[in-house]
């Protein structure tokens, strides 16, 4: 199932990424013909979202599923990041500080041009292809249980105030023109839109050198989140219940603490060979779970269903298997 499921999962994240790559060339395009700064910066920060999925895709793009863990805790305890991803983040920051002095250059000069009506139609139009992508994206991994929808969700968050800002700087710009109501402090906005909109491209730029430099968060997954855990450790044969279960997401991968309960009349044997029937089972059947930390104790039904004054020779376990 998961050798199913890896594939259909690399092409709705490259759906993602070409998607950016096509806004930003579409929108540089317009927003140079057009002269409007700030639809320039809105290009560089959809290049710059693509460029961060790229850094996260390349290192695990030509590895085998099996093979992902062993690699990715290697590269996580020597503490070291692709190369691609710290060369990415360095041309992010130099574009978006390309961007912000441009803008401060032409508010200082003060000498604009309004730019044309079909800016804000490109900038309208990229917002409206972004958000369905995204849904279609979020959909699929909160669907499938995969830990990274978070990530998208705050990811194309920002996406959002930038192409936001960018559509108020130019409509504001173009109301201001001859064309309409001829208003020459109106034109300010563009280049305004185009400095705060730099000012989110060096956060994207920051954010991917400082992951690349210090590795990535470690974010733990809300109790809903968990469900899917829980019912797969379950259906194990010998697990009485699932004591404690904590997912962390790191990047792409979830990372699993698991303490389950057995019955307390099993040898330790056979206690380890249930732990590890379900640490395979959570890392076969989710492909997008990493290590698994299995904790086992015996279980303890408690009161009122077991006195405290009874002998321990006689105490039996309330549920067996």
């Amino acid at each position: 199932m998961n050798d199913e499921q890896s594939p259909r999962t690399e092409t709705v994240a490259w759906g993602g990424i070409v998607t950016d790559i096509a806004l930003a060339v579409v929108k540089g395009s317009f927003g140079y013909y057009s002269g409007s700064k700030a639809l320039l910066g809105d290009a560089v920060y959809s290049g710059a979202d693509a460029a961060s999925k790229l850094a996260e895709m390349f290192p695990w793009r030509q590895m085998r599923s099996k093979d992902k863990r062993k690699i990715r805790t290697l590269e996580r305890r020597d503490n070291k990041e692709p190369v691609i991803a710290i060369l990415m983040s360095v041309l992010i920051l130099m574009f978006g500080l390309q961007i912000a002095f441009s803008a401060i250059r032409d508010l200082t000069r003060g000498h604009f041009s309004a730019p044309g009506e079909l800016a804000i139609v490109i900038v309208l139009i990229s917002i409206v292809l972004k958000e369905a992508v995204f849904q279609y994206q979020y959909r699929y991994f909160r669907k499938k249980g995969d830990g990274s929808h978070a990530a998208y969700a705050e990811s194309h968050r920002f996406s959002l105030y930038s192409s936001f800002t960018v559509s108020l700087g130019i409509a504001g710009a173009v109301a201001g023109g001859e064309n309409y109501l001829d208003f020459h402090p109106l034109l300010y906005l563009d280049p305004i839109a185009a400095l705060l909109t730099s000012c989110l491209i060096m956060r994207k730029g920051y954010q991917l050198i400082a992951s690349s430099i210090y590795g990535k968060k470690h974010q733990e997954l809300p109790t809903a989140e968990t469900a899917n855990f829980i019912e797969t450790v379950q259906r194990v044969h010998g697990v009485i219940r699932v004591e404690y279960l904590k997912a962390t997401e790191e990047g792409r991968f979830v990372d699993l603490e698991v303490t389950i309960s057995v019955n307390p009349r099993i040898s330790v044997m056979e206690a380890q060979d249930i732990s590890e029937c379900a640490r395979k089972l959570l890392q076969h059947r989710f492909v997008h779970v990493g290590e698994v930390h299995m904790d086992v104790v015996p279980y303890d039904p408690g009161y009122p269903y077991k006195s405290n004054h009874e002998l321990v020779d006689n105490e039996l376990p309330t549920l067996l298997q």
